[in-house]
């Protein structure tokens, strides 16, 4: 049977980090797949987590396994991150958590969930989102659809397009928002654009689901949560699928959560029991040893206040490369304005490169990134490839252009017009 197989397609993002490890140029630089550098282009383990994972090492007794939903301590936990201590939801008990392996995970069992229990007719997603968001509940057998976000120069909000498809939504429909600093283009909407969301997405009766995977990298770990706290009103539904990979560096401890708020505490025992039948029949049981990191580092007021202190600077190490990106480009190609990169959040930005300029960064440059708006890991930049990435990017410009001029029967170079069969040699490769 498997003889009758032909190659599937690589993932989009996923894809390319093994093309990376394969390419064998020296200079190489990855800045597609999601994961947090430092100055020396590493990726190091945070002390709370070293510390913390020491810990556990002396105190750790079995390797019993968790129930279904994983462990209580670490859902206690993930739900005073997301909401605050004090909120309404963590006093009224009308939230439960599941433990995932991941944020995908968590979106994983969230489809299933809508999909056996809810009366969803679609799930809607940010134009654009991220690509697996799509695979993963279509996968689980929903359908699937857009709404708009970007603006048409691809480098902010536009929030009219916004409000307006939100408005258009069918009353009951799901739909995925992109929490503090994790929508892919790196472009947030504002504290005040948040409330009017909120208020469309209650007033029409749909149901948020909140991606949120990169709390900490935008303003701080509260500021960021601004847009979720405001879904958060009393008596409402919603569905949080949460991640640690980013924030505490866990990548490969696959640590995540998926949190259902519910109108009473009845309500949500009985989604966290539906859940878990999903949970069963997919991976029976999450792995413990990540999120007893995480608890045990949000437990303790030291060991928190490290990792706050860890986050902080992975923030603003992020926000400096941004800064330093600008001023790069703006020294070496003038004419382009590169200074939206820097009013962006989090750990991604759309570059506005094209697909060919993309394909030329890899195979002529060695610099990877997404094709899907020239998505670039802002976090992957150093000052140590800085130069060398703003010379391929200048490069790969320049050369994009000039073939626009020669297509249109112009000089790379100036105005004046070419003879037809130069253009047609040029256009035609001869």
């Amino acid at each position: 049977m498997f003889e009758s197989l032909s190659m599937a397609p690589p993932d989009p993002i996923l894809g390319l980090n093994e093309a990376f490890r394969k390419d064998t140029n020296p200079r190489k630089i990855n800045l597609s797949v999601g994961v947090c550098k430092d100055s020396q282009g590493s990726t190091p383990i945070l002390a709370s987590v070293k510390e913390a994972e020491q810990r556990l090492l002396v105190n750790e007794t079995n390797k019993s396994y968790l129930p279904i939903e994983g462990s209580a301590n670490y859902g206690k936990f993930v739900r005073e991150l997301l909401f605050g201590a004090g909120h309404e939801i963590l006093a009224s008990s009308r939230a439960t958590t599941a433990q995932t392996p991941g944020g995908t995970g968590a979106l994983r069992v969230a489809a299933d969930l809508i999909k056996r229990k809810l009366p969803v007719g679609k799930v809607w997603f940010s134009k654009p989102t991220w690509d697996n968001h799509l695979n993963v509940f279509a996968s689980a057998g929903l359908a699937v659809d857009s709404y708009a976000y970007i603006d048409a120069a691809g480098q902010g909000l536009d929030f009219a397009a916004l409000t307006a498809a939100l408005e258009a939504i069918p009353r009951g429909d799901a739909i995925c928002l992109h929490a503090g600093c994790h929508n892919p283009t790196g472009i947030d909407p504002t504290p005040e654009q948040w409330q009017q969301i909120a208020d469309i997405v209650h007033d029409r009766g749909l149901l948020p689901i909140v991606d949120f995977a990169y709390q900490g990298f935008g303003v701080g770990i509260d500021e960021d949560a601004a847009g979720l706290r405001q879904l958060a009103r009393p008596g409402k539904e919603l569905l949080v699928c949460s991640s640690f990979s980013k924030n505490f560096g866990l990548y490969n401890e696959r640590v995540g959560a998926l949190t259902m708020v519910a109108p009473t505490a009845a309500a949500a025992d009985a989604a966290l029991s539906h859940a878990k039948v999903c949970i069963r029949v997919n991976y029976s049981n999450p792995p413990c040893h990540g999120a007893a990191i995480v608890s045990t580092v949000l437990g303790d007021m030291a060991l928190r206040a490290q990792w706050e202190s860890e986050v902080a600077e992975m923030r603003q190490r992020i926000s400096g490369m941004r800064r330093l990106f600008v001023d790069t480009m703006k020294r070496k190609a003038p004419s382009r304005d590169f200074s939206f990169i820097s009013r962006q959040r989090g750990m991604f930005s759309f570059s506005g490169l094209t697909p060919l300029q993309v394909d030329e960064l890899r195979t002529k440059h060695g610099i990877y990134v997404v094709v899907n708006g020239g998505r670039i890991n802002v976090a992957g930049m150093t000052e140590g490839n800085m130069e060398q990435l703003c010379d391929a990017i200048t490069a790969v410009i320049g050369s994009a252009e000039g073939r626009r001029r020669m297509a249109e029967g112009l000089s790379p170079l100036s105005g004046w017009e070419l003879p037809a069969i130069l253009v047609e040699r040029h256009v035609c490769g001869g």
